[in-house]
């Protein structure tokens, strides 16, 4: 039983394949989705969102087209938490722009600090 606990201690000290991966970038999302037009694929790389979900979404606008992006609680699999995550990258009017960028990560030690234009 301690062998079987030093190993777990020792796998935790270590890590597991793909920290170091996580350490070295993160995704950046940027841009919006239209609810009421987005196809499955867009409605994907929503964060959270899965192939699932979109298929949700979409059936949902298929009986009502949303006519405010709050309406998105009402979709199982959608409370209130996911949609504040979610909010910023939502729109009811114009094109879909949602990109997902993979970025490095800061220089550690190095704060960054965006200037407001």
């Amino acid at each position: 039983m301690r062998a079987a606990w030093g190993l777990l201690a020792l796998g935790l000290l270590v890590g597991g394949p793909g920290v170091a991966d996580a350490a070295t970038s993160r995704t950046q999302f940027s841009g919006v989705v239209n609810l009421n037009e987005a196809s499955a694929s867009e409605l994907d790389r929503l964060p959270g969102v899965g192939e699932k979900a979109a298929q949700r979404i979409i059936q949902h606008r298929g009986k009502r087209p949303f006519q405010r992006v709050e309406e998105l609680v009402r979709v199982k699999g959608f409370g209130r938490k996911k949609f504040l995550k979610l909010k910023p990258h939502l729109t009811l009017s114009g094109p879909t722009t949602l990109k997902v960028e993979q970025v490095a990560p800061p220089p550690e030690g190095k704060e960054v600090v965006a200037a407001n234009n």
